[in-house]
């Protein structure tokens, strides 16, 4: 991998981590459609770590007013909310993992993403009174959890699918927004926990980094927290003011193309 495939890549997974377009599903298609090699497990950890980065940048306040006061509702939400995720990647970790590589469900799962975001948008519009933070309760939190588990399926977004659970539950948008994003810190940081254990058991990162070199990693690592505190941005704001339909047209488009490709065109698939 050379610099500029790094930084293609860092790129796609800042954006697509947090717009509802599935970033797992846009680097399967761009290993596909260039050829790139899948990228080693270390570059893979540090995209990750700057997503996350952006996180903690862009949510600062948040977080650092729930350090603040550990003991309260929004932490068991968030920690509720988490538990649908660890259990199905315990069990699934293996399935996931050949889905990921055959990506055999992958049109399946835009238009999946597609259509949640449509019915949810749909109900959280049709709603006249949204719910705040303070009104959320045990079950909002379960059933952004249960989307955040499906959303594993490699082409199914993980923020689409968490918004509009929320959203689906009428909660206040910009607190739906919100707890999404301080929900992806330990989504992403128990990936991280899996990834690095993996590059443990094969040697350490030396031998995880292979010949892929220092400075793609690094440029991989920079544009996608950069990229990523922008989406972050753009996406509070958007999902605040505007209608998520046109994301949702996007990957419904995309993923009826990746289905003709893949069972007549045979040009990517």
């Amino acid at each position: 991998m050379n610099i500029f495939e790094a930084i293609m890549l860092g790129a796609v997974q800042g954006l697509t981590e947090f717009l509802p377009v599935s970033s797992s599903g846009h680097l399967v298609l761009l290993q596909k459609i260039f050829g790139i090699a899948e990228p080693v497990l270390l570059f893979d950890t540090m995209v990750h770590v700057g997503t996350l980065i952006a996180v903690f940048i862009v949510l600062w306040a948040d977080i650092q007013a729930i350090l603040r006061r550990i003991i309260q509702p929004l932490t068991g939400y968030l920690i509720l909310a988490t538990i649908p995720t660890v259990i199905v990647a315990l069990i699934f970790k293996d399935t996931i993992e050949e889905a990921f590589q055959s990506a055999a469900f992958l049109g399946f799962s835009f238009l999946f993403t597609a259509l949640a975001l449509l019915v949810s948008e749909q109900i959280s519009r049709r709603s006249e009174n949204t719910r705040p933070q303070a009104a959320m309760n045990w079950f909002d939190a379960l059933v952004i959890g249960i989307c955040q588990g499906i959303a594993i399926i490699p082409g199914v977004s993980r923020s689409g699918l968490t918004l509009s659970g929320a959203l689906s539950r009428r909660l206040d948008r910009d607190f739906a927004a919100r707890f999404v994003f301080l929900l992806s810190i330990p989504a992403i940081l128990g990936a991280l926990v899996l990834q690095l254990k993996d590059i443990a058991g094969g040697g350490g990162v030396a031998n995880s980094a292979g010949s892929i070199g220092l400075g793609p990693i690094i440029a991989g690592t920079l544009t996608a927290a950069l990229v990523g505190f922008f989406a972050i941005k753009f996406m509070l704001r958007i999902v605040k003011t505007r209608s998520l339909r046109g994301f949702a047209l996007y990957v419904a488009i995309l993923g009826v193309l990746v289905l003709v490709d893949q069972y007549f065109t045979h040009f990517f698939m």
